[in-house]
């Protein structure tokens, strides 16, 4: 094993998306990251979210690479012993499925900590561990809408909230779950001593949401939907192939702007000269500017002449650009992957990029229960006889 969590077991116990993107980030960075699948379908993913690819869901196939894959029926007693053997001797566990279910499968907390005190366990939820909520399930749409986020996503406040078109809430959870994790690592190595790490969705999109809070608790004043009006020209303009986004920020990044695009005019317009004047101008005097600029001339051009003038721009890409992108094809963030009934598929990459201690070789996502029969040998001490009895009892797949 390669990465900077080389030789970290991690228990997998994850579905859908937010726990698997935690267990990609510590898979990413070299943990042997066993993923357990239910009998017979396996995690809910690999059927439930499409597009499908193939014989499998693109959701399934970009959240679980790098992971050794196990089938395990957790509603058997022989598919409890075999999980408890495999905890015994495990750094992490991950979880996230509904309060009360890890309880009733007998691998609640408190259960496994009695006999692994080292344990780091962490359990991701749509509402977390405690308070008013915390039996509610969680989706990415509801964790947007009661974090302040969606309030102000959208054009304006008489049109109705929009959440953001990715994911967010899942990925965002995922990441900041891997990030807990490793603090109470940092914290084991200290210590000895494991934790209970608490990850809600709806508290990961809070913390996004982090500029209108602060802001209502200093001022009193609530943000409203202002979609990317509240300085100019600053959002997604037209261009002769698609939109280019230009953020200028400040007096003097308008300055240079209006020196890119040929305007003293603007430039020296006293009016002009402030970002709330800009604001208060931007339908009928700023924005016909620009689009006239950008009309004749392809959003890639555009954005590369603005940026070398030190103006923030960029294309505004779609995912077909994105993964033919040459800078995201240098910084390794777009991976290619032969996954049988699959073919080839691309993904994102692991964005951590650390000199010292690499990332391992990526490995494609696994069949379901690839590895069951490896894993209950390697990490449980289990032999080729009682796997064959396990499998013969259906405690395994």
């Amino acid at each position: 094993m390669m990465g900077p969590l080389a030789g970290l077991k991690v228990i997998d116990l994850t579905h859908v998306m937010a726990g698997p993107t935690c267990t990609l980030m510590l898979a990413d960075m070299g943990a042997d990251v066993i993923k357990v699948e239910k009998t017979p379908q396996g995690d809910d993913s690999r059927h439930m979210i499409p597009p499908q690819i193939g014989e499998e869901s693109a959701a399934f196939l970009m959240m679980n690479r790098n992971k050794r894959g196990v089938v395990i029926d957790l509603k058997t007693a022989g598919g409890k012993k075999v999980l408890r053997r495999l905890v015994e001797s495990a750094d992490v566990l991950v979880e996230n499925f509904a309060p009360g279910v890890m309880d009733r499968f007998g691998f609640a907390y408190d259960e496994v900590r009695a006999y692994n005190p080292e344990l780091i366990y962490c359990s991701l939820s749509g509402f977390g561990r405690s308070g008013p909520y915390r039996t509610r399930r969680g989706l990415d749409l509801i964790a947007q809408a009661m974090s302040g986020l969606m309030s102000i996503t959208g054009e304006s406040s008489d049109r109705p909230p929009i959440k953001c078109g990715a994911p967010l809430s899942d990925i965002t959870a995922g990441i900041i779950a891997a990030m807990g994790i490793l603090a109470a690592y940092a914290h084991r190595l200290r210590t000895g001593e494991g934790q209970r790490v608490d990850i809600a969705m709806a508290d990961s999109i809070a913390a996004l949401a982090e500029l209108p809070i602060f802001t209502y608790g200093a001022t009193g004043h609530v943000t409203r939907r202002e979609g990317s009006r509240n300085m100019a020209p600053f959002g997604a303009f037209p261009a002769a192939d698609g939109h280019v986004a230009i953020g200028v920020i400040g007096d003097a990044v308008w300055r240079r702007f209006c020196e890119a695009i040929e305007r003293p005019d603007l430039r020296d317009d006293p009016e002009l000269a402030t970002g709330r004047g800009r604001a208060a101008h931007l339908e009928d005097r700023v924005r016909p500017a620009l689009e006239g600029w950008l009309r004749d001339r392809p959003k890639a051009e555009a954005a590369a002449y603005l940026a070398e003038r030190q103006v923030p721009a960029a294309p505004v890409l779609d995912a077909r650009e994105v993964t033919e992108s040459p800078h995201f094809r240098a910084r390794q963030m777009v991976l290619e992957f032969d996954y049988p009934g699959a073919g080839t598929f691309r993904a994102s990459g692991n964005p951590i990029k650390l000199g010292a201690d690499p990332s391992p070789p990526v490995r494609r996502p696994p069949l379901l229960g690839e590895h069951t029969d490896a894993v209950l040998r390697d990490l449980a001490g289990l032999t080729d006889e009682e796997i064959a009895e396990l499998r013969a009892d259906g405690a395994i797949g």
